[in-house]
């Protein structure tokens, strides 16, 4: 049962791996399909959960992803299968590239220019359709939207410390355990009160 899952593992990232242009989070919304729609291995909030570590994490953000994601599912074993499944096929794709494919071969050839202008707007909408789905997942509304539209202005502005998406992640961490903290204060002040 455990190899069967691994093997699982192993292939379903490295199919995501193999046919995933634009990086990390053009992969996202392939991952979520695959291992909470399709598999059902974890569930929607979990995965969002795992995400936020993931993007914590120094490092390539599918390589984090699939390890975090292997992690939950087999320990050890299963990072070492979902990491091998995503990082095989953009190695073996690098080598040929680095083989066969010079930058002076792809700006000669018409073909190869057009393929890959053809392949830039699809990639924006494959990191655009993670967003809105972790948005709605993470009951982000119209009123809480202004957050991360505030984070990414000041992150594109690129002014010293306040473009740093760092100081963005440890005000986000230290805001959630604050606000927990808070509520569990007041839930404990109320049963207290109710005691009485």
């Amino acid at each position: 049962m455990t190899k069967s899952i691994l093997f699982q593992l192993f292939s379903s990232f490295f199919r995501i791996g193999a046919f995933t242009f634009g990086g990390g989070w053009a992969m996202i919304s392939l991952i979520e399909r695959e291992i909470v729609d399709k598999r059902k291995w974890i569930d929607r909030p979990e995965f969002l959960d795992l995400l936020a570590v993931a993007q914590s994490l120094p490092g390539i953000l599918a390589v984090n992803i699939s390890v975090v994601v292997g992690d939950k599912l087999r320990g050890l074993r299963g990072s070492l299968a979902a990491a091998g499944g995503t990082i095989l096929p953009s190695f073996m794709i690098i080598l040929a590239i680095a083989m066969f494919l010079t930058p002076e071969t792809i700006t000669s050839s018409p073909t190869l220019t057009a393929i890959f202008k053809g392949i830039r707007p699809v990639v924006v909408a494959l990191i655009v359709t993670p967003v809105i789905t972790s948005a709605r997942a993470a009951g982000m509304s119209w009123r809480t939207l202004w957050i991360p539209a505030v984070v990414a202005l000041a992150i594109w502005s690129k002014l010293p410390v306040v473009s740093n998406p760092i100081l963005f992640i440890t005000v986000g961490a230290l805001g959630g355990w604050w606000l927990t903290r808070r509520s569990r204060l007041a839930l404990k002040r109320r049963k207290e009160a109710g005691g009485e």
